[in-house]
C-alpha cells in the first residue's frame, strides 16, 4: 500500500470562503504562536516543549480572554498545525531542512483535516463547521473502495482554492524492460540521454519575463493598502502561477515517459543550492527546475518498480572519454565538442557525459550501492592495454 494524494480545484461559496479564511488565519496564528513558544522556551529557559505541552496550552488558550475566537473554527486543523511544526523541527534537528520560519498572511495558506473532520460520500465532500459540500471539479476519479485519511485545503497567492485528498492504494508496477539510459541535465537543453535524444529547455520564466516585468511595475506604482494594489498583486501572482503550472506539467509528462520506457535511469547528483550562487546562471538554473524533476523521477520509480541511480557529483563525466576512459585536465564550459587525444574519438560534450553517467550508474547498480569516483576508476582500469593512466571506461555493464 502506498500513500498517494489526489489534487483537485474547487470554488467555495461566500460563506465557505469566509470559514476557510478564518481557518487559515487561525492555523497561521497557532503555528507562529507555537514556534515562538518553543524558540523562547529553549533559548531563554533551556526547556524543550513537546507536542503534548503545546496541545494542552492550546486547549487552555481557547478559554482565555482575548483568544476565544480560536473556537470559531474546527479544532482538527489547529492540532494538525502543531504536528506540522513538530515535523518541521524534527527535520531541522536531523539536518534535512532549515529552521522553520513564521508563516505570512500573503503567502500560500493551507489547513489539514483528518478523517474525523470531513465527510466523503461518493463525490460529495463536506468539511467540519460547513453546512454545504465543496464544489470540487473532479478531473479524475478517486480509486474505488479507498477511504481518505486526510484532506488538505490550500489557497495560493492567485486566489485559487485546491483540495488534496490523501489515500492509501496499491499501485501496480510496470512490466520489466531491458532498457537503461544515462541523463545529463543542462540549461540550453533540459536533458540529453545516452542514446542521443535531446529535450529542449522550455524556459517558461524567460518567456513570461516581459509580462511579469510590466505587471510588477504596475503593482509598484499602486498606493499601498488600496484595492487597485491588491488587484495588481493578484495579476502578478497569476502570471507566476501560470509559469509554475506549465513547468510542472512539462516535468510530469517527461518524467512519466522516462519511467515508462526505461528500467534504469542514471543521473548525476546536483548541488543546486551551491550552483545558484553563480549570479550569472542563477536565474536560468532556478527556471529549469532540476530538483523537482529529479524528485518526480525518484518517487515514480518507487511506485512503478524502476531504478534511479544517482552517481557521485564529483565524477568528471564531461571530461572523460566514453570510448577509452581518458580524462582531460580542463574543459571550459563553452566547449561543446572535443576530440580525445588518446583515441581520436570526437565527442559531443553532453552526449559523452550522459554515456559516462550511464556506465558509472550501471556499475553502481551492479555493486549494489553508491560508487565514488575513485572506485569507478579502479573498477574500470585496464593497465597496459591503452597506455592510459586513468583506465578504460569501456562499454557499460549489461543490465
Amino acid at each position: 500500500m502506498t500513500q498517494r494524494a489526489y489534487k483537485y480545484r474547487f470554488s467555495p461559496t461566500a460563506e465557505q470562503a469566509h470559514t476557510l479564511a478564518c481557518t487559515f488565519g487561525c492555523c497561521r496564528w497557532v503555528y507562529n504562536w507555537a514556534l515562538n513558544m518553543r524558540t523562547t522556551a529553549y533559548f531563554q529557559h533551556g526547556q524543550r516543549l513537546s507536542h503534548h505541552d503545546l496541545s494542552s496550552a492550546l486547549t487552555a488558550l481557547k478559554k482565555a480572554e482575548g483568544t476565544t475566537w480560536l473556537k470559531e473554527v474546527s479544532s482538527v486543523p489547529l492540532q494538525q498545525t502543531l504536528r506540522h511544526l513538530d515535523t518541521a523541527l524534527t527535520n531541522f534537528f536531523e539536518k534535512r531542512a532549515d529552521y522553520p520560519t513564521y508563516k505570512k498572511k500573503h503567502k500560500k495558506q493551507r489547513a489539514t483535516y483528518t478523517s474525523n473532520a470531513f465527510t466523503l460520500t461518493g463525490t460529495t465532500l463536506t468539511l467540519a463547521k460547513m453546512k454545504e459540500p465543496l464544489d470540487i471539479v473532479w478531473s479524475r476519479p478517486l480509486p474505488k473502495g479507498v477511504q481518505p485519511s486526510s484532506v488538505t485545503i490550500s489557497k495560493d497567492n492567485a486566489g485559487r482554492y485546491f483540495i488534496s485528498i490523501l489515500v492509501e492504494e496499491t499501485i501496480g508496477t510496470l512490466p520489466m524492460c531491458e532498457k537503461a539510459i544515462g541523463i545529463d541535465l543542462g540549461l540550453k537543453s533540459f536533458l540529453i540521454t545516452s542514446d542521443g535524444e535531446t529535450i529542449a529547455n522550455p524556459k517558461y520564466s524567460a518567456r513570461a519575463e516581459k509580462k511579469l516585468a510590466k505587471a510588477q511595475r504596475r503593482h509598484a506604482k499602486k498606493r499601498k493598502g488600496s484595492k487597485n494594489r491588491e488587484k495588481a498583486r493578484k495579476n502578478v501572482a497569476r502570471l507566476h502561477a501560470r509559469v509554475a503550472d506549465l513547468r510542472r506539467d512539462f516535468q510530469h509528462q517527461l518524467s512519466s515517459r522516462l519511467i515508462r520506457e526505461n528500467q534504469v535511469i542514471c543521473l548525476e547528483t546536483l548541488a543546486v543550492k551551491n550552483m545558484v550562487k553563480n549570479h550569472t546562471l542563477a536565474k536560468a538554473i532556478s527556471d529549469v527546475g532540476w530538483s523537482e524533476f529529479v524528485r518526480q523521477l525518484e518517487y515514480k520509480a518507487h511506485w512503478y518498480g524502476r531504478t534511479v541511480v544517482k552517481i557521485d557529483r564529483w565524477y568528471p563525466s564531461s571530461k572523460t572519454c566514453s570510448a577509452c576512459g581518458y580524462v582531460r585536465e580542463e574543459l571550459a564550459l563553452d566547449v561543446r565538442a572535443w576530440s580525445c587525444p588518446a583515441c581520436g574519438t570526437c565527442h559531443d560534450r553532453d552526449i559523452n557525459a550522459s554515456q559516462n553517467v550511464l556506465a558509472v550508474g550501471l556499475t553502481a547498480t551492479a555493486c549494489g550501492g553508491h560508487v565514488r569516483r575513485e572506485q569507478v576508476k579502479a573498477s574500470h582500469a585496464v593497465p597496459g592495454e591503452t597506455g592510459n593512466p586513468h583506465g578504460d571506461v569501456g562499454n557499460p555493464l549489461p543490465f
